[in-house]
């Protein structure tokens, strides 16, 4: 693998990283985190010339991830930014893995969101010196940092995806 093939495969484990410290402190994920991951994987695609038909069937499938998550995004049901975060992980984790992504992604925001509501209940948010990101989750009924799921699925399934195991051999 090229020096530079490495430096661009690291482009997703530090962006999906990014991305779940940044919702978590800000409850956002800026736009420039999925245009990082979008950009990285032409780059790879390039650089391992994927052929066009992978390549195309990667696009596909954001593209598809893309459209179902702005419409859970218009009916105010998932953020903006996790819905393009989605999309662009999606790009990297191509067709042959996107049920295990979307599944695990699934678990591990279950998870979050029960892991949440324990410490809305449990952490009083009133008798500790709490830093402002931490008074947030705090919210009655606020949003969750769905980013971390998001994260934690495209982590757990990245190292079985071709592109990672091309880029491996």
């Amino acid at each position: 693998m090229s020096s530079m093939a490495s430096f661009v495969l690291m482009v997703f484990p530090v962006a999906m990283a990014f991305a779940a410290a940044n919702d978590l402190l800000t409850m956002k994920i800026p736009n420039r985190i999925p245009m990082a991951l979008v950009s990285g994987f032409v780059v790879i695609a390039l650089l391992t010339r994927m052929p066009l038909d992978v390549f195309g069937m990667n696009l596909a499938v954001g593209f598809a991830v893309l459209a179902v998550t702005f419409s859970l995004f218009a009916f105010n049901l998932l953020g903006g930014g996790d819905a393009k975060l989605i999309a662009a992980g999606a790009l990297w984790i191509g067709a042959a893995h996107i049920i295990d992504y979307l599944l695990l992604t699934t678990i591990f925001g279950g998870a979050l969101c029960l892991a949440i509501l324990a410490y809305r209940r449990w952490v009083p948010a009133t008798a500790l010196a709490l830093p402002g990101w931490a008074h947030r989750l705090h919210t009655e009924k606020g949003p969750v940092p769905y980013g971390i799921a998001i994260a934690a699925g495209a982590l757990a399934v990245f190292p079985s995806t071709d592109l990672f195991l091309t880029l491996m051999s």
